[in-house]
């Protein structure tokens, strides 16, 4: 697959030999001297990559790829920063400007074509989903919301059979982010089918080869277009080029440095956002997007695809699924006595604390106005019970900061609980269900947790 690649670098002999290498591979290259002339030729030639110097007078490479990913026109190229520079404190900066990946001087030519073939592969499902979505935005029924879709708060899958290790990633992500590990691979390709923003693999395990693991997720429909951050020895290079080759989307060597490692992470997160925004939105208004846009959560469309998948997967007999139904009690009244905006606060301020006393492998969502469900996977009734007062108490006991922390409001709310029963393999029965025990637990005085029957 070709590509035009932007190469900008001050030295013009580095773009020379840059510039006769890509062309020897029939890549179409523009050049530019300096971080300036760069951000004109981006706006103007829309490269499909940028090689990108960091160290150059004036602007650095750091500053260029700041505004490239500021600029909505060109946010979406992937940069690739080239550099003496090897430092942990130069990576991250550089990832959290934006870059996607770093190359170093002087210039390995295999990675060179392996992340530029990487990267491409990459540009040329963006732009498809960019050019389907122009004609909604045409439209006037999408609006630009993507810009508000961040890195943080993702799903993550951490495949490990390394047990120290796998627990620090979780605790270095779970600042951010809510990981899960797992050290089976087939339980792995189970979960990664479930809601999951990125997995993260470890190539280098004992128990099970974890290119293979990426290999067989990229070969699955579902899985096919999740994220895949890599853990890899340097070293060892035939392994870091063949797992680009099969799709990785991205490398971080061992020992994994933290900074990195929440940069890396952010950056496939929100990529991912993105992308799955667009997707969503090919041919219809904002609503199908994957989270709502008030509370930050994932929405109802989203919810009941996933909850499908789970349902289907609990009928073969895995785990049964459990569904929480949960209502703001006298939410009404909030709207009636402070003002729709004081009604918004409560929203977002739930679905804060919802989303923080669930499981990682809980997915909260936003089913419509006042009311929310929370879908468990692999959950029985009575511990889905549990989870379910937990989340009663910290609403009622703690209340909430309204009109910008000036008055304090108690909110209850009453909550449903509700599991699938064996070889049930559709959410509408389940759901139905939960909403029963929820609408019993307001009859019955509201601020209370009731299990429904089966």
């Amino acid at each position: 697959m070709s590509a035009r690649i932007l190469v900008v670098d001050d030295v013009e002999a580095n773009v020379r030999l840059l510039e006769a290498k890509l062309t020897a591979e029939y890549y179409e290259v523009l050049t530019a001297p300096d971080g300036p002339t760069a951000l004109a030729v981006a706006a103007a030639e829309k490269p499909d990559i940028v090689l990108l110097d960091v160290m150059m007078p004036g602007m650095d490479g750091f500053s260029v790829c700041r505004r490239l990913k500021d600029d909505p026109a060109t946010r979406h190229v992937p940069v690739v920063l080239v550099t003496a520079l090897d430092g942990r404190a130069d990576r991250v900066a550089g990832l959290e400007a934006g870059a996607d990946d770093f190359l170093t001087k002087p210039i390995d030519d295999v990675m060179l074509f392996a992340r530029v073939r990487s990267l491409t592969r990459l540009k040329a499902v963006i732009d498809e989903l960019r050019q389907r979505e122009a004609s909604g935005r045409r439209m006037g029924v999408i609006a630009g919301a993507a810009s508000r879709l961040g890195g943080a708060g993702g799903r993550i899958l951490i495949v490990d059979d390394y047990e120290r290790q796998g627990q620090r990633l979780c605790a270095e992500l779970s600042i951010e982010h809510r990981p899960v590990l797992e050290s089976d691979p087939h339980k792995a390709l189970l979960s990664a089918r479930g809601p999951v923003d990125l997995v993260i693999v470890n190539a280098a395990a004992k128990a099970f080869d974890g290119l293979r693991f990426a290999a067989q997720l990229r070969s699955d429909q579902v899985t096919r277009n999740l994220p895949i951050l890599a853990l890899v020895d340097f070293d060892e290079r035939p392994r870091l080029i063949k797992a680009l080759e099969i799709g990785v989307n991205d490398l971080l060597s061992r020992p994994v440095d933290p900074g990195e490692l929440s940069a890396r992470a952010k950056t496939q997160i929100r990529r991912k956002r993105y992308t799955d925004y667009l997707r969503n939105n090919l041919d219809h208004s904002l609503e199908l997007a994957v989270t709502d846009q008030l509370t930050g959560l994932h929405n109802r469309r989203y919810m009941a695809g996933q909850l499908e998948a789970l349902l289907q997967r609990a009928a073969m007999g895995g785990e049964p699924v459990a569904v929480l139904a949960i209502d703001i009690d006298h939410f009404k009244k909030i709207n009636d006595s402070f003002g729709h905006d004081v009604g918004d606060e409560v929203l977002r301020e739930f679905a804060v604390r919802l989303a923080s006393n669930v499981r990682a492998v809980d997915l909260p969502v936003r089913y419509g106005g006042e009311e929310f469900v929370v879908v468990m996977p692999d959950t029985h009734l009575e511990d889905a019970e549990r989870i379910a007062e937990r989340i009663r108490l910290h609403v009622a006991g703690s209340p909430f900061r309204i009109m910008d922390g000036q008055e304090l409001l108690s909110v209850t709310i009453s909550i449903g609980v509700a599991a699938s029963l064996g070889g049930e393999s559709r959410p509408e029965p389940l759901l139905k269900r939960a909403d029963a025990a929820m609408y019993e637990a307001k009859a019955s005085g509201r601020n209370r947790v009731i299990a429904g029957a089966a």
